[in-house]
């Protein structure tokens, strides 16, 4: 039985101004990201090529560029542009996203607001 291998990036720091309200657009915020991509990384393993796996580091680029990019509403919104860029690559079988929003506009002490979505090839 072949089991899928999970390649992950986890704490991902980047800037936007994403938020319902005005002055989350305005002043933005820093956003944390965690990306698991379910693949096989048995041909990866066999030629030790990085053309042969997910390269993290353009993943981390992608991902970055989508949460520094065009503002939505909703963390929600956020992580489902983020895991369909990762479903681009057809190795990436599932994508499992958690934006995290430590600076929410919470009137009450928290550590951290996040959503975790998971999608997959149908």
């Amino acid at each position: 039985m072949d089991f899928l291998d999970e390649i992950t990036v986890t704490g991902l720091r980047a800037f936007g101004r994403h938020g319902v309200f005005d002055f989350e657009r305005q002043q933005g915020q820093d956003f944390l990201v965690d990306v698991t991509m379910h693949v096989s990384t048995r041909r990866a393993a066999e030629t030790d090529d990085v053309a042969d796996t997910i390269h993290y580091g353009e993943v981390s680029e992608r991902v970055a560029a989508i949460v520094g990019g065009e503002p939505v509403n909703l963390v929600e919104t956020l992580a489902e542009r983020i895991a369909a860029d990762l479903l681009t690559d057809e190795r990436v079988l599932l994508a499992v996203v958690t934006v995290h929003k430590p600076s929410a506009p919470i009137a009450v002490p928290f550590t951290d607001v996040a959503v975790t979505i998971r999608r997959g090839r149908t």
